[in-house]
């Protein structure tokens, strides 16, 4: 960790200052030592240039194809479940193998977040020590800081350690909350998830709903966040009202079912709370995920295909029916089916988080405290609104439950990497059946597999963690 500290934990130069010209710094700030703090955090224009540099890491290209940005983390998710096939980059993630401690995976799931997670510390104290920044702005400053940091130990407690649910005394990745010079030891799940609903609480407190675009975090993204995580914790109260919250409760005012087969590149999309945007100039090309791999009739790699089980579970009248036999395959060919849901561009925007989820949030959080009804009515309003034809089922009690669970896979397919994210938080396995192109590489309940060893890059470089700590893992 020492070393991905001091790598970057200069302040970013800030060009918006010194030459006026915003865009250059908004798509390529550059760290360095040179500059001031009191440059940096000498006004709110500044440390909104800092966050600006801090949004646009989020869909960089960090090392290689498969170890990008963001996108890379839930990418890496998807291929491990049951309803995609791959066959391209992202391999040894289909093969649920990816996991030593020398590893590509391993090293990049561990570095990407604690890069970002050190800039965000960067932001916090610096506008926390500013003399020039107004009271107010430091508030709204300091809760998009602790929004992101929240945000990047969320994805750093589920890649390295069982699900809270378990055992939350386990040991979890290491905690900083300032700039670091030398690495610390391991913490346990349940400091790290206190960390975690500290900070997204302070950000959700601290933030409204304005923004400067659809890449910055807002109350309504804090109170997403959020809500994935009680779903971790299983905080249902919490889960269901940060859910409503984020979304805003009037389910057919924010979504736009017209819109589903428009190739997911848009972020100006009324569903679309959060993402990462791109332009022709301003693109990671051929690292977005999952478009680049899912997009089989545009200049990608053509290295993702559905499972037919999983396609088979959607109606001729679902606007989420994308599913294609591109290649002339047969049933139970591994190459049968592939998806249209996303569209490759480089200027292809990157969703983060969109409105349909938080609604099936939300009526999850409803069913597990005892609104059977309630739950089953908002869970068919989407329904309904995805196909004109639905029809309400009879199911009750865990039929119903699960119920909800499908319809989160089918409405996020290939986005977040739902089917494993609530696979390791409800302690499931995720058993491949259908058309699959790999055997042997099923996840069972509370498998290892589900999370990684601590790389040894990291082992290496922090005294305060030795090999032991691999052991049993």
């Amino acid at each position: 960790m020492k070393n991905i500290l001091y790598k970057f934990g200069a302040l970013f130069l800030v060009v918006l200052l010194i030459t006026g010209c915003e865009k250059d710094f908004l798509n390529d700030p550059a760290p360095t030592s040179s500059v001031s703090d009191n440059v940096i955090f000498g006004s709110r224009e500044g440390a909104e240039a800092l966050l600006s540099g801090i949004q646009r890491n989020f869909r960089r290209q960090f090392t290689r194809t498969d170890a990008g940005g963001v996108y890379t983390l839930y990418f890496a998710r998807t291929v491990k479940g049951n309803d995609f096939i791959q066959n391209s980059w992202y391999n040894f993630d289909y093969d649920n193998d990816n996991r030593e401690p020398n590893y590509t995976r391993t090293k990049f799931n561990w570095e990407f977040p604690y890069y970002l997670i050190n800039q965000a510390n960067v932001l916090i104290n610096g506008v926390e020590e500013s003399t020039s920044i107004a009271d107010a702005d430091k508030i709204e400053l300091i809760a998009q800081g602790k929004a992101l940091r929240g945000f990047f130990y969320f994805q750093l407690a589920m890649e390295y350690q069982h699900t809270y649910t378990y055992d939350a005394s386990l040991p979890a990745p290491p905690i900083y909350t300032e700039v670091a010079q030398e690495g610390k030891p391991m913490s346990t799940l349940e400091e790290m998830y206190d960390l975690i609903i500290a900070d997204l609480t302070d950000a959700v407190a601290g933030l409204g709903n304005d923004r400067l675009g659809k890449s910055y975090v807002n109350q309504q993204v804090a109170n997403g966040i959020l809500a994935r995580v009680y779903q971790v914790v299983e905080n249902w109260a919490g889960a269901e009202a940060a859910a409503n919250a984020a979304y805003g409760g009037d389910v057919n005012a924010v979504l736009a079912p017209d819109t589903y087969g428009d190739g997911f590149d848009d972020i100006s999309n009324i569903e679309w709370l959060w993402g990462s945007p791109q332009t022709n100039d301003q693109s990671n090309f051929f690292y977005i995920a999952p478009h680049a791999f899912t997009d089989h009739f545009n200049d990608g790699y053509f290295g993702t295909w559905v499972n037919q089980e999983f396609a088979a579970l959607f109606s001729n009248t679902d606007v989420r029916n994308l599913f294609d036999n591109t290649y002339g395959g047969s049933p139970g060919d591994w190459w049968y089916l592939t998806t249209t849901k996303f569209n490759f561009q480089f200027d292809s925007d990157m969703p983060l988080m969109r409105t349909a989820e938080m609604i099936l949030i939300e009526a999850e959080a409803k069913f597990k405290q005892g609104q059977e009804s309630a739950a089953h009515d908002l869970l068919f309003d989407l329904q309904s609104n995805r196909d004109t034809a639905a029809v309400k089922s009879s199911n009750t009690s865990d039929d119903l439950y699960e119920e909800i669970l499908v319809e989160r896979r089918k409405e996020l397919y290939a986005e977040i990497g739902v089917e494993w994210f609530d696979a390791k938080r409800l302690r499931r396995g995720i058993p491949r059946t259908g058309n699959h192109r790999l055997i042997n590489s099923d996840l069972e309940p509370d498998d290892k597999k589900f999370f990684l060893k601590i790389p040894i890059s990291e082992i290496d470089a922090n005294p305060n963690i030795d090999e032991s700590v691999n052991d049993n893992r």
